[in-house]
């Protein structure tokens, strides 16, 4: 029971079903009748009133429709209503012997004894609820009781509404951070939430675009000065130096290439294809091969996956290089799990701290080995296969291997597989 809605549905039905309990438990006080003390003696002046007519003038008294027998009615006897009446009769007319029994109809007969030893026999009234009357209440209880779960139910819908909004809208959160536009229709609280969210997402996309054309501008500028020291540097003498001011620049420029690369791919809007993801690992580990990386290929199973082919292809090889070139080795493989297409990554690196692995994706972000000029890039390749990857519903996943190593873990949803003839 975690869910809100279920809870508030619960709490709702326990109100309603508890006031019809309450009013249902006063209702079956208000059917029992008076008390037996009350009603009998009452019964008690009418039976001394018609025993005394009886055994004046049996003959009218039999036509009046009493009823004498030479013994009491049969049934099981009832004794604290017997005593009552028998109580009520001494101190009425004297002594008389009496008794009341209860038949298997639910019938109570009252029988009076007569003075020449026969027995005045008279129903007695029913004060209680009428025959079947329980059976009526607990099926009415039965009926309040599913009328007020039914009721607690929408009501808890209803109520429960713009909360579900919130959690579709964020489910539908693009990898952009922006959301879908939510029709503003409905009750006044829907409309004030699909408003709050759709200016929410207006914000988010106008300060995203803003960061990325900001990057994006700076990558470009740099461009100027990089060229004018470029043409600077020729004219320096010593050729040691002239080698390290075009070292710098070279990382300079890789950086401003990697920074609009990154704007590229988050504003990037490739067409949707199907792609063999097997084969872009194959290309990607050949010619990775050809420039004498260490990369080599596993098991590469068919998989076919809905993406935008160069960017997908971009995002395998960030991650292949950056597996080969701090990882001193890199080995590939494709493989199904579900209904998801699986690239994994393997290096024999030394891998990367536990407590920074949580950091591997952000912009710029290089562990103090790589930092060495050795490793060249601007530590925007994780960012950017990232960046791909999600903006084509997939997800990339990082960990550390035993005894030493790094894993990195692509898996695409809703992939077509194809067992290889």
């Amino acid at each position: 029971m975690r869910s809100l809605g279920a809870r508030l549905a619960l709490l709702l039905m326990t109100a309603i079903v508890l006031v019809v309990i309450s009013s249902s438990f006063v209702a079956s006080l208000v059917m029992r009748g008076p008390r037996p003390d009350m009603t009998v003696e009452r019964m008690a002046h009418q039976l001394s009133i018609l025993a005394t007519f009886a055994e004046k003038d049996r003959t009218t008294a039999a036509s009046a429709g009493l009823v004498v027998a030479p013994g009491p009615a049969e049934g099981q006897r009832d004794e604290e209503l017997s005593r009552f009446l028998m109580e009520a009769l001494l101190r009425i007319s004297g002594m008389r012997e009496a008794v009341i029994v209860r038949q298997s109809t639910g019938e109570m007969i009252a029988s009076l004894k007569l003075t020449d030893g026969n027995w005045l026999i008279m129903p007695m009234p029913d004060h209680g609820p009428p025959p079947g009357g329980w059976k009526i209440l607990v099926g009415w209880l039965g009926l309040i009781i599913i009328g007020s779960v039914l009721v607690s139910i929408f009501a808890a819908s209803k109520i429960m509404k713009p909360l579900r909004l919130l959690e579709e809208a964020v489910a539908a959160i693009n990898p952009d951070g922006t959301l879908p536009h939510i029709a503003e229709s409905g009750p006044g609280e829907i409309r004030a939430t699909a408003q709050a969210l759709n200016g929410l997402s207006a914000r988010v996309k106008a300060a995203t675009e803003s960061r990325m054309r900001l990057v994006a501008a700076a990558g470009h500028d740099l461009r100027t000065p990089m060229t004018r020291m470029r043409l600077r540097a020729e004219f320096i003498r010593d050729d040691e130096e002239r080698r390290k001011w075009f070292a710098d620049l070279e990382e300079l420029d890789r950086i401003a290439d990697s920074a609009i690369g990154l704007v590229r791919e988050e504003i990037s809007k490739d067409s949707l294809e199907q792609v063999r993801l097997d084969k872009i690992v194959d290309d990607i580990v050949t010619e990775l091969k050809a420039i004498d990386m260490n990369v080599e290929s596993g098991e590469l199973e068919q998989a076919t996956i809905c993406a935008g082919p160069l960017a997908v292809t971009r995002a395998l090889r960030n991650l292949l290089i950056n597996a080969a070139t701090h990882g001193q080795s890199a080995t590939v493989t494709v493989t199904h799990l579900g209904n998801k297409a699986v690239v994994r990554i393997v290096d024999t690196g030394p891998g990367i701290p536990e407590d920074r692995l949580n950091q591997v994706f952000e912009p710029f972000f290089r562990i103090d080995i790589a930092r060495q000029r050795s490793f060249p890039g601007a530590g925007l390749g994780m960012a950017i296969a990232r960046e791909i990857i999600t903006r084509f519903g997939g997800e990339i996943t990082v960990r550390n291997r035993q005894p030493r190593g790094l894993e990195q873990v692509v898996s695409f949803k809703n992939a077509e597989a194809k067992v290889a003839s």
